[in-house]
């Protein structure tokens, strides 16, 4: 599944509308998100479970020991995952918490409360959010993250996010990190481009202060 949008052409109208951002774009290179297009929603939704309060290291061990559960399989389905036992998912590293959550995420998946791949397609993004924030442990961050990533949605801004906020600030050569109101007001000048944004201002965290 492709973008929901052209990236280059978001890219020059951030470079167009923000010099701050413009400058950003100029340091960072070339927009490289890449899609997960390849999970189901079930899938990326484990794996985000999987992923919380942990770095990415163990988190991707934990994940790839989950996944090796299921020979010949990208990981579990639903019905795969609620027939394994909570010793042995707990043997692969998830707490007592995740299991409760992955299980959770299984059974909405099979009572279609967790929609198809092809339904989130004709869903606008609050609705996403609200569907899918009734999973035990998924919180609207998670859905935010399966939008840009999963969806390829071309305006989600997770104002929540530590690292969109690090961004922020060291983009404008402050130490102060915006708070999520504050960083949610500044954003309105990149919409409808707000996906591709948070990609540079993540990048930004990651280097040192612009100004």
């Amino acid at each position: 599944m492709p973008f929901e949008y052209d990236p280059r052409r978001a890219v020059r109208a951030l470079s167009r509308g923000d010099a701050v951002m413009a400058r950003l774009i100029r340091e960072i290179g070339p927009f490289a998100l890449e899609l997960r297009d390849e999970m189901t929603p079930f899938q990326a939704l484990l794996r985000a479970i999987v992923y919380q309060q942990l770095s990415g290291a163990a988190a991707g061990t934990i994940h790839r020991r989950l996944c090796g559960l299921y020979p010949g399989r990208r990981g579990p389905g639903p019905r795969q995952l609620l027939s394994t036992p909570d010793d042995t998912l707990r043997a692969a590293g998830l707490s007592r918490g995740k299991v409760a959550s992955a299980r959770d995420l299984a059974e909405k998946t099979l009572a279609r409360v967790v929609p198809t791949r092809e339904r989130l397609r004709a869903m606008d993004d609050d609705a996403i959010v609200e569907r899918l924030i009734q999973v035990r442990g998924i919180g609207r961050w998670t859905v935010e993250m399966l939008l840009i990533f999963n969806l390829g949605r071309p305006d989600v801004f997770p104002v929540d996010d530590l690292g969109v906020r690090r961004g922020y600030a060291h983009a404008h050569g402050t130490v102060d990190l915006p708070s999520p109101a504050d960083l949610r007001t500044e954003g309105e000048r990149w919409r409808p481009h707000r996906s591709v944004a948070s990609w540079y201002l993540w990048r930004a965290s990651e280097r040192p202060p612009l100004a």
